[in-house]
């Protein structure tokens, strides 16, 4: 079996992209890797709002809830389009608006591309907790998963309806998304800090002295993490698309680096 990934997209051959369609353990394989990032959301949920302060935990709950409702509708009608649509420019897709496709895989592809979306937001909305606007956040989870996100990710992964990112042609890989979703989530979540500012109290106002504010729930936030990291798998190895050997080493790496960041921050935090 010929082994894809969400490499180039334009350079994965149309019939291996329809070959692996037609397998049915391809699809079940990647509709429950979808499956598990979704739950990562609730892994976010629980570890962002156990950092927060108890009157804030809700607020933060429902920012999450939001990032998958609103962002998955506003991904489906647009975001897919100029994230994988005809990529003429190398700078964006323009086709597949509000996508109906022609074969069954392609929206098992689009279900997982979604969760991805999703995630990126989620990102965003953790750095900016317990300091921003309802109303004001959710504008913000529209622009990332109907603009931001998916022209970056279209310099990356673009071109499968046609054309190429012009990332992609530099030869740029990202495998499972460490730049396209987490990075970009960053700097997402870098410019809504800079602009909502510190949380109030969080620092001294005479001295300048930044001051601890605790999470109010810290078992929801270990909780948090292990249902992360349970999702991880599922984002990691799910990004072959497809079933095959290599599931079990890129689910091994993906563990081995967790455990060696969790150690990593034991002994800095400890020695």
């Amino acid at each position: 079996m010929k082994r894809l990934a969400l490499l180039p997209l334009a350079a994965i051959p149309v019939d291996s992209w329809a070959a692996v369609g037609d397998e049915p353990v391809n699809t079940v394989w990647l509709v429950v890797a979808a499956a598990l990032v979704f739950f990562m959301q609730t892994g976010f949920a629980l570890l962002e709002s156990g950092m927060s302060r108890s009157k804030n935990a809700v607020n933060v709950v429902m920012k999450n809830y939001m990032d998958v409702c609103l962002g998955s509708m506003v991904f489906w009608a647009f975001g897919f389009g100029i994230m994988f649509g005809l990529n003429e420019t190398g700078f964006f897709g323009a086709s597949h608006w509000l996508p109906q496709f022609s074969d069954e895989w392609s929206y098992t592809f689009l279900l997982f591309q979604i969760m991805f979306a999703a995630t990126a937001t989620t990102i965003a909305s953790g750095a900016m907790a317990e300091r921003t606007r309802y109303s004001g956040y959710l504008v913000g989870a529209i622009i990332i998963t109907g603009f931001i996100y998916p022209v970056f990710g279209s310099w990356v992964w673009g071109g499968f309806f046609g054309g190429k990112g012009w990332l992609s042609e530099l030869g740029f890989i990202d495998f499972a998304g460490s730049t396209v979703v987490h990075s970009v989530g960053a700097w997402c979540a870098l410019a809504g800090i800079m602009v909502v500012g510190p949380r109030l109290g969080r620092f001294d106002p005479e001295t300048g002295v930044a001051r601890l504010i605790p999470g109010h729930n810290l078992n929801n936030v270990a909780l948090g993490g292990f249902i992360l990291w349970l999702g991880w798998f599922g984002f990691n190895a799910g990004s072959t698309l497809q079933a095959d050997s290599s599931l079990g080493k890129i689910a091994l790496n993906t563990h081995l680096a967790a455990c060696a960041g969790a150690v990593g921050t034991f002994l800095a935090q400890t020695l």
